[in-house]
């Protein structure tokens, strides 16, 4: 069992960043892939970005690589998103997510095995 609770959310202007921040506890956080997911009002929550247990290996959509860094800290038991370059489009609810499988499959909700309760952020224009 893991717990995941998201901290970092806020309103922030547009070519701003914000980092948002998931600790987790519970037994073998560093054997689990991470991952962001967010939802806006009206649409389908959607994969944001995966890595692995190590670190060592990312997945984004092409709506936000170049721009969002997912990291983790397995010391810590926490994983991180630094977004840059926010744009209106990227305000949404962002849910902490761990799943067993690996990185490149971690792109749909049938993939995640625990979610955070998620975290408000919101980019005015």
């Amino acid at each position: 069992q893991v717990q995941l609770v998201e901290s970092g959310g806020g309103l922030v202007q547009a070519g701003g960043s914000l980092r948002l921040t998931c600790a987790a506890s519970g037994r073998s956080f560093s054997y689990y892939t991470l991952g962001w997911f967010r939802q806006a009002p009206g649409k389908e929550r959607e994969f944001v970005a995966a890595i692995d247990w190590s670190g060592g290996y990312t997945n984004y959509p092409d709506s936000v690589k170049g721009r969002f860094t997912i990291s983790r800290d397995n010391a810590k038991n926490t994983v991180y998103l630094q977004m840059n370059s926010l744009k209106p489009e990227d305000a949404a609810v962002y849910y902490c997510a761990a799943s067993f499988l690996a990185v490149a499959t971690m792109t749909a909700d049938s993939a995640v095995r625990y979610w955070g309760q998620g975290t408000q952020v919101t980019v005015s224009s």
